[in-house]
């Protein structure tokens, strides 16, 4: 069955947007991938942005992309700098709504932190290794690296 994938993470600079756009690459080519929500892709707009208008219908659509994902796929680089707060709260609320959470961190001086790092159920260094995984088994692939 083709899986309904939700993109996490930023896209606040060139870099981020460059790894988003990769990663959307490989998971639409993946072939248990039935649909990607990249919130990159969904920025509405038909409002202004940052407008209080854009901000309820980001977060509404983002919030129901999330609840209707099979998996979610997460980009934890940010800059050479800790997870990004927005993505690190999709984390969250996937986890606690039973969602698995694919993790892929690149920079290898980034330290992951704890609660991602053990939420997570499965981890990679490169997002291209992503495009092997097995999204109908989801087999356990822990981080174990540092965590801050």
């Amino acid at each position: 069955m083709a899986k309904r994938i939700y993109l996490a993470g930023p896209f606040f600079s060139e870099t981020q947007i460059k790894k988003a756009e990769r990663l959307e690459k490989v998971l639409e080519e993946h072939d248990q991938v039935g649909h990607v929500f990249s919130p990159r892709k969904h920025q509405h707009a038909e409002y202004e942005l940052f407008s209080e208008p854009w901000r309820h219908a980001a977060y509404g659509s983002d919030v129901e992309a999330i609840d209707n994902c099979d998996v979610m796929v997460a980009l934890a680089d940010f800059d050479r700098a800790d997870t990004d707060s927005g993505t690190a709260w999709e984390i969250g609320y996937a986890k606690a709504k039973g969602i698995p959470v694919v993790v892929i961190k690149e920079e290898a001086d980034i330290t992951l932190n704890l609660m991602i790092a053990m939420s997570l159920t499965a981890y990679f260094d490169k997002i291209e290794d992503v495009a092997a995984y097995d999204l109908e088994a989801l087999p356990a692939k822990p981080y174990d690296g540092e965590v801050i």
